[in-house]
C-alpha cells in the first residue's frame, strides 16, 4: 500500500503492507527536489522503486539504519545507480542483516544490505541545501535534514506524537527531550516537522517543546515515586495504567516500563 500527497515542494510517500485492506503501520519517504529522505520498509521497496520510475532522483539519505528506513536500498541503488548516505556510525549497520523480532519481520520486513557512503555535514540539491543535525535518543547514527530557509526539518524517529506512551528499549528518554530542545532552538522562522510515519506537523516547535515538557513531566513524577519506594512496574501502573499493548504485541520491545526506566535517575 503506497499513498502520496504534497506539502510545498515536498512530496510525503506513506507506505504499510495491509492486513484486512488497511493499513499495519505507516512508514514514510519524502521527495524534494531530487533528494530522497529514506526508502521506507522492506515490504514495500517494489512498490516505492516503480513510484519513482520517471521522477528526479539524484541522492538518497538513510535518516538511520532501521529496517523502516533503509528497506528499498538495495532495489534503488539497482534500478537507479544513485548514491545513498548516512551518518558513518550507520553505514556498517546498513552494510549487514539485521537480528530482528518477529513482529519486526512481519510489519517491515528484513532489509537486504546495502553500501552506503558517510553523510557529511550537508546535502545540496539544485534549489536547496539540507543541513544535517545529529540528534540522539533513537538509535546511534540518527540524523535530522534541516531545510533553513523553507523551515523543513525531516526529524524521523526523535519525534512521533506529543503524548508517547511508549518507547523502544534501547531508546534513551533523555537524549530524546535533549534532541527535541536542540531542533526547536533552531534559527528558523517557522519549523514544519517531516515524521517517519508521514505526519507533517506544521508548528513542529510547539510540537517539540510540548513532547520534550511532557517526557520531563514524566520523569518528575516517575523519579519522586522510585524515591518513596516503588519499582517500575509499579510506577507504570501509577502513571499509566495497564499500559500499552504495544508491550504484548512487540515482546517488550516497546512498552511504558522501558519510558518510565530510561527517565529514571
Amino acid at each position: 500500500m503506497l499513498e502520496t500527497s504534497e506539502f510545498e515542494e515536498v512530496t510525503s510517500i506513506r507506505m504499510s503492507i495491509e492486513a484486512d485492506g488497511k493499513p499495519v503501520y505507516w512508514v514514510a519517504s519524502y521527495l524534494v527536489d531530487g533528494l530522497l529522505v529514506d526508502t521506507g520498509c522492506p515490504h514495500t521497496a517494489r512498490e516505492l522503486a516503480d513510484f519513482l520510475e520517471g521522477r528526479t532522483l539524484d541522492v538518497v539519505v538513510n535518516t538511520h539504519y532501521h529496517e523502516d528506513h533503509v528497506g528499498a536500498n538495495r532495489i534503488i541503488q539497482e534500478r537507479f545507480g544513485v548514491p545513498i548516505l548516512a551518518h558513518a556510525d550507520s553505514v556498517p549497520r546498513i552494510a549487514e542483516v539485521p537480528e530482528l523480532r518477529p513482529y519486526q519481520e512481519y510489519v517491515w520486513g528484513v532489509p537486504e544490505p546495502s553500501d552506503v557512503g558517510v553523510l557529511g555535514p550537508a546535502v545540496e540539491t539544485p534549489r536547496f541545501r539540507f543541513d544535517v543535525v545529529e540528534t540522539g535518543g533513537h538509535s546511534e547514527g540518527h540524523v535530522a535534514l534541516v531545510e533553513m530557509e523553507r523551515g523543513w526539518c525531516f526529524s524521523a524517529d526523535i519525534y512521533i506524537t506529543e503524548r508517547p506512551k511508549v518507547i523502544r528499549v534501547d531508546e534513551d528518554a533523555r537524549s530524546l527531550i535533549r534532541s527535541m530542545r536542540q531542533m526547536a532552538a533552531l534559527p528558523t522562522e517557522r519549523l514544519v516537522l517531516f515524521t517517519s510515519m508521514g505526519e507533517i506537523v506544521p508548528d513542529g516547535r510547539r510540537a517539540l517543546e510540548s513532547c520534550a515538557d511532557y517526557f520531563e513531566d514524566i520523569g518528575d513524577k516517575a523519579n519522586a515515586l522510585a524515591r518513596e519506594g516503588l519499582a517500575t512496574t509499579e510506577i507504570r501502573e501509577r502513571l499509566f495504567g495497564a499500559g500499552s499493548s504495544l508491550a504484548a504485541l512487540t515482546g517488550g520491545h516497546f512498552s511504558s516500563d522501558n519510558l518510565i526506566a530510561s527517565l529514571l535517575d
